[in-house]
């Protein structure tokens, strides 16, 4: 699957049914981070979320599993995403987090500085991504 360079947030929503409609909620801290704007208008894509749909077996969609059921980091070595850098970490280094609040560290960024990145290691707590474009 293709990862627009226009993304401007992912999250998982469930849809939900409200009279004559049907709603996704947009988290809150989309709004506050600066990702999206109260009251604009915005494309939408759905992914399906179980993991059946085709090309949905992206980290940014499905949850992976290892032996015995015990989750696998949700992210891989040599994967593009976009992230939002939150903390600096003790070395110095920005802190990005994503599904399931998996830490990706992410040397020579600031905090709030949305970023895309390259993974280039993963461990089972955390995984580094370089910087390819501010």
């Amino acid at each position: 699957m293709e990862i627009s360079d226009e993304l401007l947030c992912l999250f998982s929503a469930t849809v939900r049914e409200e009279g004559d409609r049907y709603v996704v909620e947009v988290p809150k801290r989309e709004i506050e981070r600066g990702s999206l704007d109260s009251g604009d208008t915005y494309r939408v894509a759905l992914i399906d979320g179980d993991g059946d749909g085709g090309d949905a077996e992206t980290a940014s969609t499905t949850q992976r599993t290892g032996g015995e059921g015990e989750p696998q980091p949700p992210v891989e070595k040599g994967e593009v995403r976009y992230v939002e850098v939150e903390d600096i970490g003790k070395q110095g280094d920005g802190i990005a987090r994503v599904e399931r609040g998996y830490v990706i560290i992410v040397p020579g960024a600031d905090v709030g500085e949305r970023v895309k990145i390259e993974v280039s290691e993963v461990k089972s707590n955390f995984a580094v991504g370089e910087i390819i474009e501010e």
